[in-house]
């Protein structure tokens, strides 16, 4: 999935459940180790990217809870779908580090909303650039925070 190509096919694609579904399923192709949070694609837009992850065994912890790194890995994702679909093509990303507040114990399934910290960000410009992602549960509490620092440099 190419820049300009991810958010093409979401565009086509996130008309329907069955849509959204197989554009999930098209990123975890790309990016494989996203598979183990079974994300759900719900929004996705320059600026803005919505992923849903499902409480069900896989993600849990011990205590039953949503897994704390479960969570970093849909901050991670949502962070890095809205990165790769706002800034030009002329650039590429990688995340360079990521901190995390662990607000409240994750106790249903959660949805990771992530958009750039500053609206005002010139993407074609190398740099570092924060992404803030939130945390969600099922009643629209943030149980989790995070702050990306996604590197911007022109492609090679």
């Amino acid at each position: 999935m190419a820049k300009q190509g991810t958010l093409s096919i979401w565009n086509r694609l996130s008309r329907t459940a069955p849509g959204r579904w197989l554009f999930s399923q098209l990123l975890c192709l790309k990016a494989p180790y996203f598979r183990s949070i079974a994300p759900q694609f719900q929004a996705l837009a320059a600026g803005h990217c919505v992923v849903h992850v499902r409480k069900r065994r896989a993600v849990l912890n011990h205590i039953g809870t949503i897994h704390a790194i479960a969570m970093c890995n849909a901050a991670e994702l949502a962070g890095g779908v809205m990165t790769e679909v706002t800034i030009p093509s002329s650039v590429r990303w990688i995340p360079r580090g990521m901190t995390v507040e662990y607000l409240k114990k994750a106790t249903t399934s959660v949805t990771a909303t992530a958009r750039p910290l500053n609206t005002e960000f010139d993407w074609a410009v190398a740099g570092e650039y924060p992404v803030e992602v939130a945390v969600t549960d099922a009643g629209g509490e943030v149980v989790f925070k995070a702050i990306i620092s996604m590197w911007v440099s022109p492609k090679k």
